[in-house]
Formats: structure tokens, C-alpha cells, sequence
């Protein structure tokens, strides 16, 4: 690989959420291996060492890695995360939304009293793309990817019940959660904000989240490829859309309705609460 294409992400920096293993850690791998800084998110601290120990390993330069811990089924920990980031990145050119959880078998609620795969797979996105809102701005061109899924088709917002309590169901509600994502992109990069915001499906693979398809996956490493390709500032995106790997694609109807869109916004802001 050539110089060029090796410091192709130079001076640039990224967040990559969910970034201890999976598609997270193959898209960290690949940014750094682009030139990028990489803030490396993992739930505990220990987690984040142990990811940035094996992107070492795998070729990284240390200096290009930063360590960073949230839950994420604690909204406190994902302002937090922000926080941290904001006080000592004045510019953030990627944020890559990837932290995932599979819904448990029954529904779970986290003590900020959400369902956990809408808290993880949604509400900590919203709530990160809202706090970095001014780091992301100052980028100038700054990108941010929310990995999703094909099964957001599938879904429809419980807009009544959204923790899905009365009636449950593991797939219904990570199908929810990852909607809720794909239809919340466009309200990420509001207008003049030089931010560009689209969603992904990097394909199914292999990952922790397979068991949800009960079907055989792709390397995570192809999947982090997608991702890092709509990362690249010679791949033009057009902000708000869905793309399946490198192209653009079709989503749930629901997603390009306007009035659903400020609907989902009011919710969400709602279920972050004080958090934001």
C-alpha cells in the first residue's frame, strides 16, 4: 500500500464506539491504519486496554490510539464519554456509532429506566451526536457513520409503548432500536452544520450479534471495510441516507417521514433526559 493511501486520514480524528471487538475493532484497526487518530470505546477500562493492546499487535501505532470506557446502559457514562472527548478534542472529523447490544430474551430496562438495546443501539448515539455537536462542527467536513441493519425494515416504532413492556419480543425490539437509528441519521447533521450523517448496513457478519439472524456471517473485518469506505473523504455521501455496504439503498418507508422523524427526535430527547 502506498504512502499516499496510508496517510490518507492523517491529522484526522475518530470515534469509534463498540470498538473492543467486532466490526468496532476491524473499523479502528483500518482508520489507524489510515493515519487516523482513533479514540477506542469500549464498555469498561479494561476492555479498552485490552482492544488497543491487540490493535498494537496488529500493527497500529500506539501514539495514534486513545483509550476511552463508557456503559453505555448508563446514559451518565455516555455524557461522560462526550465530555471527555470535547474537553480535549476541539475537532472531531468521524464519529462512528457501532456500539451494539442484542435484546435479551425478556425485556430489560436499565436503571434510566430504558429498554437496554434502544439505550445502547439508539439513545447513546442520539445523545453522543447531540454532545458533540460543536467538536464535529469544527471539523468543517466531519462524517458520522451509524452502523445499522437490514432488519430495521422489518420494524415499526411502538410509539405508545417504546420499551416494548406490554408486549415483547427480543427481535422486535433490536429491530426497533437500529429504525430508531436509521430514521434519526438526517437529524444528526442538521442543515449548515458541515456535518454529513448517513447509516449503514455493513452486511451480516460475524459478530456477537449473529445469533439475531441464526444465520452464518461474513469476517467483521468486510463489514469495518463498508465502514471505513463511507469514512474516506474521496466517497461522497449524501446526507440522511441509508447505504448497503457502498451503495445507496432503500429503507422502511417510515424513515424519510418528516413528521415521524420530529416525533422520534421529541421521544428521544425525552428518554435522555437530564443526561443531555
Amino acid at each position: 500500500m502506498s504512502d499516499a493511501v496510508l496517510s490518507t486520514l492523517s491529522s484526522r480524528t475518530a470515534l469509534v464506539t463498540g470498538a473492543s471487538s467486532g466490526i468496532g475493532w476491524e473499523s479502528a484497526r483500518l482508520l489507524a491504519g489510515l493515519g487516523a487518530t482513533v479514540l477506542v470505546h469500549a464498555r469498561t477500562t479494561t476492555e479498552a486496554e485490552d482492544a488497543v493492546g491487540r490493535l498494537v499487535a496488529a500493527g497500529a501505532r500506539r501514539d495514534q490510539l486513545v483509550e476511552l470506557a463508557a456503559d453505555f446502559t448508563r446514559l451518565s457514562e455516555v455524557a461522560g464519554l462526550a465530555g471527555t472527548v470535547v474537553e480535549h478534542y476541539s475537532a472531531l472529523d468521524l464519529l462512528v456509532n457501532n456500539a451494539a447490544a442484542m435484546a435479551p430474551e425478556r425485556c430489560t430496562l436499565t436503571d434510566d429506566g430504558n429498554e437496554v438495546s434502544l439505550q445502547v443501539n439508539f439513545l447513546a448515539a442520539h445523545l453522543l451526536a447531540k454532545l458533540l455537536r460543536a467538536p464535529l462542527a469544527a471539523a468543517g467536513d466531519a462524517r458520522i457513520v451509524n452502523v445499522s441493519s437490514s432488519l430495521h425494515r422489518t420494524a415499526s416504532m411502538n410509539w405508545t409503548d417504546p420499551h416494548r413492556v406490554k408486549r415483547y419480543s427480543r427481535v422486535a425490539a433490536y429491530a426497533q432500536s437500529q429504525l430508531a437509528l436509521t430514521m434519526a441519521t438526517a437529524d444528526m447533521a442538521p442543515a449548515g452544520s458541515g456535518i454529513t450523517a448517513v447509516s449503514l448496513n455493513p452486511g451480516l457478519c460475524d459478530t456477537a450479534l449473529l445469533p439475531l439472524y441464526g444465520r452464518v456471517g461474513a469476517p467483521a473485518a468486510e463489514g469495518a471495510a463498508a465502514v471505513v469506505r463511507l469514512c474516506l473523504p474521496s466517497t461522497e455521501l449524501v446526507n440522511g441516507e441509508y447505504y448497503d455496504g457502498g451503495e445507496l439503498a432503500p429503507t422502511a418507508a417510515v424513515v424519510q417521514e418528516e413528521r415521524s422523524q420530529k416525533r422520534l427526535a421529541k421521544l428521544a430527547d425525552q428518554l435522555v433526559g437530564r443526561a443531555a
